[in-house]
């Protein structure tokens, strides 16, 4: 959640483009995105000579001595944010907009690259030089105020607060998943450099992001020096679909900037029948749209044949069984109503996560986790695609903090469950012995099944009552009696000041 200097200085960079005459936000958010990308690459560009160098790996800068745009030929230390951004108004301009942006928008040389599909009809819009000027100048700011931020992805939340000016977004039921849920979600499904993993409505790439930066932290030598796992990361492992193509060109841009050179994230609609995906992918990470209904006649007939629904969040749970292979895994964020609502759909999905596949854990966080744009209560389930059952006994946890406050602020607090979630869930054979009374519980299979398959945890979980004990009646009755004479004493010394 933004607040305070950063969110003045953004609302500050959202009125000079109003004073430049952009007034579209959708338009707004991706001209601050293609300049936030060129400060990125800068960063990126310095970051991963570092890395090299301290690998002593061979490292090519982006901004080679010699550059070619058009038919003209330029230093590339002329391209970058830290050279260009010290230039008067009129010359930062000319190059902005006759070097950089032509830059950016080939610096992809696959021409059939997400990044190069999603760029190639971007547009450089500012209007005059001292716009740009100002921009720049504001960015610098934000980066600057980024930069003496402890917030565990202010960057993310840079972008969810822009993203919250668009007023028709989450009209379909998409909303950003706060990143350090993200991060929880993938130290629970632990990647490995051989995963090939995907998010079927990807936004803004939160999950591959998540994904990605958690390999590099844990398995860095696999991935960059072993030449056959870095192709795979770079080329093969991270796939991404949406239907909103600014969400995909950001996207691109996102999984660039943090070091994925070629990620497959493709306008698709996963639901239809044009998502041909099946027993493809290893591990999907996701947070599909919840509260979006669709025209039964646009949906694949494969997912209608496991649920007869129009609900997305249970076409989804479908598509999922339907794309991973046999041993992929699945940890996906469902509204709470996905795991008790009685219908038919709902049933049918749940018991075939539970009677065809292995499920394994559901996490039940609170409904506060996703103000101040959503107040729907969620939980996570973690799943293995098996096509032959296995469910034995399933994880429940109660998240009750996530280290923010759950009110529209979302302020850091102390309380966090996370840190337990992900032990508790590494070392389940140490739940065995759990109470149903504890944040924590195994529940048998055969149970849940007697439940007409329900995952509410309230279904499970007991409730332990402290015995009060009250006064006898008679000693209640003789404090009240004692208590109206003390009053009509007051009222009788009131009543006499007042005749004085």
């Amino acid at each position: 959640m933004i607040t305070g200097e950063l969110k003045n200085k953004i609302d500050s960079l959202w009125d000079v483009f109003a004073a430049g005459g952009l007034t579209n936000p959708l338009e707004v958010i991706e001209q601050i995105t293609y300049l936030m990308f060129i400060h990125d690459l800068d960063d990126t560009d310095n970051k991963n000579a570092r890395e090299c160098a301290m690998l002593g790996l061979p490292f090519k800068s982006i901004f080679s001595d010699q550059v070619m745009i058009g038919e003209r030929t330029i230093d590339g230390q002329q391209l970058k944010w830290s050279t260009f951004r010290d230039l008067p108004a009129t010359k930062m301009y000319e190059t902005v907009q006759e070097w950089v942006f032509p830059f950016i928008k080939n610096l992809h040389e696959d021409k059939n690259s997400a990044y190069s599909k999603y760029m190639d009809d971007a547009i450089f819009k500012l209007p005059t030089p001292l716009v740009l000027s100002k921009v720049v100048s504001s960015l610098d700011d934000i980066y600057a105020l980024m930069g003496k931020s402890t917030g565990i992805d202010i960057r993310g939340d840079v972008y969810e607060y822009l993203l919250s000016k668009i007023s028709t977004a989450g009209r379909n039921g998409q909303f950003r998943t706060p990143r350090h849920i993200i991060r929880m979600m993938v130290e629970l499904m632990k990647p490995t450099p051989q995963e090939t993993i995907c998010d079927p409505a990807c936004g803004t790439g939160g999950f591959l992001v998540g994904a990605s930066d958690y390999l590099r932290e844990t398995c860095r030598n696999d991935i960059l020096m072993n030449k056959e796992n870095r192709e795979h990361y770079m080329k093969h492992m991270f796939h991404g679909f949406d239907m909103d193509r600014t969400m995909l060109r950001i996207g691109a841009m996102n999984m660039m900037t943090h070091g994925v050179e070629s990620p497959i994230i493709e306008y698709r609609d996963s639901l239809s029948d044009q998502n041909g995906d099946i027993d493809q992918y290893s591990l999907i990470l996701a947070n599909p749209p919840f509260k979006g209904t669709l025209d039964a006649d646009s949906v694949s007939s494969n997912l209608l044949k496991v649920a007869k629904t129009k609900k997305t969040e249970l076409l989804f749970l479908a598509l999922f069984i339907r794309m991973l292979k046999i041993g992929g895994r699945c940890a996906c964020i469902v509204p709470d109503g996905v795991l008790f609502g009685s219908s038919k759909a709902h049933k049918q999905i749940r018991q075939a996560i539970i009677e065809d596949n292995r499920l394994e854990a559901v996490i039940s966080m609170p409904s506060g986790v996703f103000k101040p744009y959503a107040g729907v209560s969620t939980g996570i389930l973690i799943f293995t695609k098996t096509g032959h059952g296995g469910t034995d006994k399933v994880w429940f946890y109660d998240m009750k903090a996530d280290g923010y406050s759950l009110d529209d602020k979302r302020s850091p607090v102390n309380e966090n469950d996370i840190p337990d979630i992900i032990e508790r869930f590494n070392h389940l054979d140490q739940e065995v012995e759990r109470k149903r009374t504890e944040q924590s519980f195994l529940v048998d299979k055969q149970e849940i099944v007697e439940n007409d398959y329900d995952l509410s945890i309230n279904k499970y979980k007991e409730v332990v009552y402290e015995k009060v004990e009250y006064p006898p009646t008679s000693e209640i009755l003789a404090d009240i009696e004692a208590l109206n004479k003390e009053i009509e004493k007051n009222l009788e010394e009131l009543k006499a000041l007042l005749k004085g």
